[in-house]
């Protein structure tokens, strides 16, 4: 939320007066002062010290790419929490967080150079809840999903695939097409796969946001152990400490 800041200004109107001088002559009774009292010592000033490099980060990236489930709510993240138990168990990587809430498929797929570019040792991808709950046809959800995995197999990534589903109330003729979207893409991909992502935290309200939808602090903390076990068969051990 933007704070908005009015800044007053007062300006004050001086007049003339015989205390005051308005002109280029002195007031009366007033003599000009002497060359010594006008002249001032200037000291020498340090010029400021030159700003440290900062440190490069040679750390294999994971990049976490999908929507408010990979960006997080309230300042919440299962990628923050991710990198935290790669750091506790001694991996050398840096997850970079790549989630955008409100994120489609068809808006994922255009961030993909986005993640190529960061020359990632894995992605992690998460995407298709808001084409669910917006009712997106099933097939082009998965037609932007499949680009995607593509994409970044064809830049010799690795990756894995985290899936999701949607209420009952979304009906069977919709739901069910719509989650068998992830098995069957890794199966055809040949991909490891959560099927569903908040699979240990949905079901209850302690671990999920006000929402209903998405996990809060504690929730994630469990999303992060799901997905630190999905990955662990990729982490390199010579990215560990």
């Amino acid at each position: 939320m933007e704070r908005r800041c009015s800044l007053i200004v007062i300006a004050a109107f001086v007049s003339c007066s015989p205390l005051v001088s308005c002109g280029g002559s002195n007031p009366p009774g007033k003599e000009q002062p002497t060359e010594k009292a006008a002249t001032s010592t200037v000291q020498p000033v340090s010029p400021p010290a030159a700003p440290q490099p900062a440190a490069s980060d040679d750390r294999p990236v994971i990049v976490t790419f999908g929507d408010s489930l990979t960006a997080g709510v309230a300042g919440k993240s299962y990628p923050e929490d991710l990198q935290s138990l790669l750091d506790q168990n001694g991996y050398r990587y840096r997850v970079d967080n790549q989630g955008v809430s409100g994120d489609t498929t068809t808006d994922g797929l255009a961030r993909i150079d986005n993640v190529l570019a960061e020359h990632p040792a894995l992605v992690i991808l998460e995407f298709g809840g808001n084409d669910g709950l917006r009712g997106i046809p099933v097939d082009s959800t998965k037609k932007n999903l499949e680009e995607m995995i593509v994409r970044i197999k064809q830049a010799n990534v690795s990756l894995v695939l985290l899936g999701i589903t949607l209420p009952p109330n979304y009906g069977p003729e919709y739901v069910k097409p719509f989650t068998a979207i992830f098995p069957d893409l890794a199966k055809r991909y040949k991909l490891k796969l959560m099927p569903f992502l908040l699979i240990h935290v949905y079901q209850n309200s302690a671990l999920m946001q006000p929402d209903g939808i998405h996990p809060n602090g504690a929730g994630n903390e469990i999303v992060a152990q799901d997905v630190y076990n999905l990955i662990k068969p990729f982490l390199s051990r010579s990215s560990a400490k």
